[in-house]
């Protein structure tokens, strides 16, 4: 793999471990207060600075990561499965099947931008973790979907396929045992994707009042309400900024370089 990869893989572990160790990490109670600390700038007490109530920005980054990291695996797993799912079924069955399921429900998600859509399902359903979740696991399904039906139409052509088939093996035998396990491959590329688009997701509509309610340290959320003071106190808007784009690079390069590892064409160039 290339380097990036290697860095992007740094940078995911070093997000990854913060959000599960994030009480040990963390240097002070994220929501406690201190109006006479209000807007300090990075310190020796406080690494990020303080916030407009006082509280520890460094604290709230690392709490943060643990809510994008929950919100971008959760919405990836089930995405990435009913995505699968229904790939793999309008794939290997194809006929009206598969033109009934790519030419028109996908068609109808894919006919929306996917932001547009979460931020219309999570104003209809209301703004909260779990409802969030499922708005873009709406919007996030039909990409999973697309790649694993382009698969499964590409392997199930393939010899040791048609061997099965002739031996008599089941459709279920079939797809499960000869097809998904070698059509997977993209699918890996895709949810390394997938987890970036997650994430920036996530803080779009935190900044927009449709995500994670505060007071609950959301990265977007920060960003929103530190926006107006950046001309004074950058640091409160900076850390979190940062903090997002590198994690959406982290996974950009490791999504970048698995397709470069899987792909036999690039790994040989």
């Amino acid at each position: 793999m290339s380097r990036l990869a290697y860095i992007g893989f740094a940078i995911a572990i070093l997000f990854i471990l913060a959000a599960i160790f994030a009480p040990f990490v963390a240097t002070h109670d994220v929501a406690a207060q201190d109006l006479a600390m209000r807007y300090f700038p990075p310190s020796a007490e406080h690494w990020f600075g303080t916030d407009g109530l006082g509280r520890d920005v460094f604290s709230r980054v690392v709490f943060g990561a643990r809510i994008s990291l929950e919100v971008g695996i959760t919405v990836v797993v089930i995405s990435a499965i009913f995505g699968t799912f229904i790939g793999s079924i309008a794939g290997f069955y194809g006929g009206f099947v598969d033109k009934f399921l790519s030419g028109y429900v996908f068609n109808v998600f894919m006919a929306f931008p996917g932001l547009l859509l979460a931020i219309a399902l999570v104003a209809f359903l209301g703004a909260g973790q779990g409802k969030l979740i499922a708005a873009l696991c709406v919007i996030g399904w039909v990409g999973y979907a697309r790649v694993m039906r382009g698969q499964v139409l590409k392997v199930r052509e393939y010899d040791y396929v048609m061997a099965a088939r002739a031996l008599g093996a089941s459709n279920l035998r079939i797809l499960f045992t000869h097809i998904l396990p070698n059509a997977i491959q993209p699918l890996i590329v895709q949810a390394s994707l997938g987890m970036a688009g997650a994430v920036l997701s996530e803080a779009s509509l935190s900044f927009l009042g449709l995500g994670i309610p505060p007071p609950a340290p959301s990265w977007g959320t920060m960003i929103e309400e530190a926006r107006q003071f950046f001309a004074t106190s950058p640091h409160i808007l900076l850390f979190p900024g940062i903090a997002i784009a590198l994690t959406v690079l982290a996974f950009n390069f490791i999504g970048d370089g698995l397709r470069e590892y899987l792909d036999p064409k690039q790994r040989r160039r």
